[in-house]
């Protein structure tokens, strides 16, 4: 496996890893109680978040609504909006070696939001969307050498040729694809099943198993030990 990435951002024994690691859904409101959003629960990335920090690397995460409690030792920054998220990682990025981008933003949110709870009305509502910020590719093009890029990609169908395409079209070092239509895995579920595909060739399959299993196979992967 190509190691570069992992030697690059060592800068020597006794560097500490800094990980910026978004996590959950995100809820774009189109009223003050209802908004459009996802099933994501942020087990995948709180699992990442956890498994980074007991390797000794400086974790940040950005989480959207989630139930989950913080891991330990990891600075959390709760946001809700694909908006918000972005605003918070923006600063954050430049400062991070790895940046893991797990959360399940949503692509299109309300183009206004009314100021009041919006009533029945007994025919049909149209809701007049717009393209969320793109948070990974956005970032990723002002990726600095040797930092390492890693997003995700959540399908239901032509899994690995979809996540080869964003690997490509976002700029990333690592994608990490999973099947979300398969029954009691990803989403929401306690286990997962991914493939990793790595901008170097790489082609890796893991699972079905623990979501912290598969968090340690895919910190292990993407930055693998430095040897001294």
């Amino acid at each position: 496996m190509d190691t570069a990435g992992a030697q690059d951002i060592s800068h020597g024994v006794n560097h500490v890893l800094r990980c910026l690691i978004t996590v959950g859904p995100t809820r774009e409101h189109f009223d003050p109680v209802r908004f459009l959003s996802n099933g994501s629960s942020g087990k995948m990335g709180y699992a990442l978040a956890e498994r980074a920090a007991k390797r000794g690397w400086q974790v940040t995460v950005v989480s959207g609504p989630v139930a989950l409690p913080p891991p330990p030792g990891v600075t959390v920054t709760r946001v809700v909006s694909a908006g918000e998220m972005f605003q918070a990682c923006e600063p954050l990025f430049m400062e991070s070696d790895v940046f893991i981008a797990v959360a399940a933003v949503a692509d299109y949110r309300p183009r206004s939001m009314a100021g009041e709870k919006l009533k029945k009305t007994g025919g049909p509502w149209r809701l007049d969307l717009v393209p969320t910020v793109d948070i990974l590719k956005t970032l990723a093009a002002r990726k600095r050498p040797g930092q390492i890029i890693v997003g995700f990609a959540a399908e239901t169908h032509d899994l690995e040729n979809t996540a080869r395409r964003k690997l490509a079209e976002k700029n990333l070092d690592w994608i990490v694809a999973n099947d979300v239509s398969r029954p009691n895995l990803g989403i929401s579920a306690d286990d997962n099943a991914v493939l990793l595909l790595g901008a170097n060739g790489a082609r890796l399959a893991f699972g079905p198993a623990a979501k912290v299993a598969v968090a340690e196979f895919i910190l292990g992967n993407v930055v693998p030990p430095v040897r001294t």
